[in-house]
């Protein structure tokens, strides 16, 4: 019986051991945690500032997660080629975990973990170009790449590079201001002083529009002069608005087309509030008919051609009389037949045009006629 015990343990023992020996596979390597560099570096210049912008690295070169906070290395050179970082100009950490305890960390990394991998989260850092370096290098580049390291500062390399232009950028314009006017916002400022002139290199001032509807538009462009008093109009609005207005100098690099945007005006707030009344109207005539039949008299004019116009006011009195409005409703063609006429008068006429807020232009030139005595 022990014999047949001892066998049947040995025959139920083999599958086992085989299926144990199934799962368990090769043992891994301890991980190096080094994180992916990414790929997707961006780079932005405004004025002497450099904002560089990559997805967060999530995995790592063994395709493992990225747990914890992610330090990032900021390199930069002044050569074609960016080889390796050197000395960092900056650093940046990505996530950092705030939580105390060992447990509470650990938390929060996978926490972190999950977030990163889901929302693929874009971290940025800002460089600031030193004056001497700008005037040193004007025609020159700067050269940029990312690292992510590890815990222990080591890396799996550098990001794609990325180069910028060093050309000097304008200061922000002097004295921006923005006006209502009938023709709609007047946007002026005073233009600064332009650097010493670089081959393939010219600048222009750009002006912005925000609005509720529009977190930005760009208004339009004109060509930089120095120590002048500059105007665009903004004749694309809508009244009863409200606009926030921005202006800067771009410096415009011509081959290959580059633009480098200078530094921002402050804001200014403009509300379109419509006090402005639509053009006269001109080229009234007065025609009366009347043998054989009712007798009135026909008034024409040229239309007035404003976007807003609700309609018009005809105006009539007699000679040493003061003008009096004839019409009930505003008059919506520029056409008007007077009818209360008497026999042996003289009526002088003049005609107003009306927009939808209710503003009224000034009466038009005169003009007359007389109804016959029957």
């Amino acid at each position: 019986m022990r014999l047949l015990g001892a066998r049947l343990l040995l025959t139920l023992g083999l599958p086992l051991a085989f299926t144990a020996c199934a799962t368990m596979g090769p043992p891994r390597p301890p991980s190096l945690e080094l994180p992916k560099p990414p790929t997707d570096l961006r780079v932005a210049r405004k004025g002497e500032k450099v904002i560089l912008s990559w997805t967060r690295p999530t995995m790592t070169t063994d395709r493992r997660s990225v747990r914890g906070p992610v330090p990032v290395l900021i390199c930069r050179t002044l050569e074609a080629a960016l080889t390796d970082c050197g000395t960092p100009v900056g650093h940046f950490t990505g996530g950092a975990i705030l939580a105390e305890s060992p447990a509470a960390q650990k938390k929060q990394a996978k926490s972190l973990e999950k977030k990163n991998r889901d929302n693929r989260i874009t971290d940025s850092y800002t460089d600031v170009l030193s004056d001497q370096i700008i005037a040193a290098h004007q025609s020159g580049f700067m050269t940029y790449a990312v690292e992510p390291v590890n815990a222990n500062g080591r890396g799996a390399g550098l990001s794609n590079r990325m180069r910028v232009p060093l050309a000097e950028t304008l200061p922000a314009p002097q004295d921006f201001a923005a006006t209502v006017t009938e023709q709609g916002v007047v946007l002026s400022w005073t233009a600064s002083s332009l650097p010493p002139g670089l081959s393939g290199v010219h600048y222009i001032y750009r002006v912005y529009r925000r609005s509720q509807a529009n977190p930005q538009l760009e208004i339009g462009e004109l060509p930089a002069a120095t120590d002048q008093r500059m105007t665009l109009i903004d004749s694309n609005i809508e009244w009863e608005q409200t606009y926030s207005y921005h202006a800067e100098g771009v410096t415009v690099l011509d081959q290959p087309e580059t633009r480098i945007d200078g530094d921002d005006t402050a804001e200014v707030k403009a509300f379109t509030h419509d006090v402005f009344p639509p053009a006269v109207p001109s080229g009234l005539q007065a025609v009366f008919s009347g043998p054989g039949q009712a007798q009135f008299i026909d008034l024409i004019w040229a239309p007035v051609t404003d976007a807003d116009l609700a309609g018009y006011n005809i105006y009539r009195h007699e000679a040493g009389g003061a003008p009096v409005r004839i019409n009930t409703e505003l008059v919506k063609v520029p056409a008007y037949r007077d009818a209360a006429i008497s026999a042996g008068k003289t009526y002088f006429y003049s005609a107003s045009a009306v927009d939808g807020r209710g503003n009224e232009s000034a009466r038009s030139a005169e003009t007359s006629e007389s109804a016959p005595s029957q």
